[in-house]
């Protein structure tokens, strides 16, 4: 076991404590990463809060984690000592369900062990990456390309993965028309991807503040969904949309953007049920899909891609060393006041 500092949940309604909490040691198979930086994830703050589901105490929050390997296993060949690393939303799968045996790790049937406020195998309880170090089995470990600006890289490897993989899966790129639902921590890196798979993007939002923004990205146009006249520009021809927002939509509304055979994916997670109509969807043949996260080959791929067309994640970069100030991004980010995402220098932990 090491001893490492970490920032600490200890009950749904607590503010962080920084304290010292131990880490397994490195077995064969492990690679043990030194953090430099952790995303803030809204899904931090749902499960730390247990607005999903009873969350497991004391909890260390945090699946965007970016940092270098200091040691690894006498059975590891995929790092060495020096290499840039990342672990994203899961640190290990069954290996043996259909799902795994196609490198869908993310949809193992058995039940993912998740980076944090979740358990091993063996039922030890997980804790995540708002620490300065982790140790983790190699496979599930990532290489973070040095292209990418390694505070940059943290959301990457949740909300980028969690974009690119249906941008991938439902075929982005030249001549799909693409709408992004929503330009947060999510969407602005889906419309970043979206671009440069070679799309026509265009982004939907309750106004259009960000405009301006999502030009900058490389958007076609940015239109109101509280606006009559984006239906009737967009109406029947999108390819597919991605609802990247956590919001009550009009399922109906959206419906009537796509083609014969458009899809809306979910990637968000609406705290309420969200319905629709059957006309909605059957005269045009359309489908409502959702879609979580991705495996690790898929996300060494997404890191790769990302690496190739200069991708990073839109930040502000988030001083630990006063724990109220983490207090304080998480309430901004619940107030989605941030452009786009807070990462914490996990240096200052």
């Amino acid at each position: 076991m090491t001893t490492t500092r970490a920032l600490i949940a200890k009950t749904p309604t607590s503010a962080f404590s920084k304290e010292n909490i131990e880490r397994r040691a490195v077995g064969p198979e492990d690679v043990r990463i030194e953090i430099a930086f952790s995303g803030i994830c809204h899904s931090d703050i749902h499960q730390a809060r247990n607005e999903w589901f009873d969350g497991i105490f004391p909890m260390v929050p945090g699946h965007e984690i970016a940092g270098h390997v200091v040691e690894v296993g006498n059975r590891v060949t995929k790092f060495k000592v020096g290499d840039r690393a990342g672990v994203g939303t899961f640190v290990d799968s069954c290996n043996e369900c259909e799902p795994c045996q196609a490198g869908q790790e993310n949809y193992c049937l058995k039940g993912n062990v998740q980076t944090y406020n979740g358990r091993e195998y063996d039922g030890t309880p997980t804790m995540g990456g708002y620490s300065r170090e982790v140790v983790v089995k190699a496979k599930y470990a990532l290489h973070i390309p040095e292209a990418i600006d390694l505070a940059e890289s943290a959301p990457l490897l949740c909300a980028g993965i969690t974009v690119y993989s249906p941008l991938a899966h439902w075929g982005a790129g030249p001549g799909k028309k693409v709408a992004i639902l929503g330009m947060g921590g999510l969407g602005h890196i889906a419309v970043k991807m979206a671009v440069a798979m070679g799309a026509e993007v265009y982004v939907l939002g309750h106004s259009t503040s960000k405009r301006e923004e999502a030009l900058g990205y490389g958007a076609k146009d940015y239109l109101s969904i509280g606006d009559e006249k984006t239906f009737e520009i967009l109406g029947g021809k999108l390819d597919f949309i991605v609802n990247a927002t956590s919001a009550n939509i009009d399922v109906n509304q959206l419906l009537s953007l796509l083609k014969v055979d458009g899809s809306l994916v979910f990637v968000g997670l609406p705290p309420e049920q969200q319905s629709f109509g059957a006309f909605s969807i059957v005269p045009q043949r359309r489908s409502i899909a959702g879609s979580n996260t991705g495996g690790i080959e898929e996300t060494q791929a997404m890191l790769d891609f990302c690496a190739k067309h200069g991708i990073g994640s839109s930040i502000e970069l988030v001083d630990a060393t006063n724990v109220a100030d983490i207090d304080k991004a998480w309430d901004r980010v619940v107030a989605s006041d941030v452009r786009y995402r807070f990462v914490i220098d996990a240096s200052t932990i």
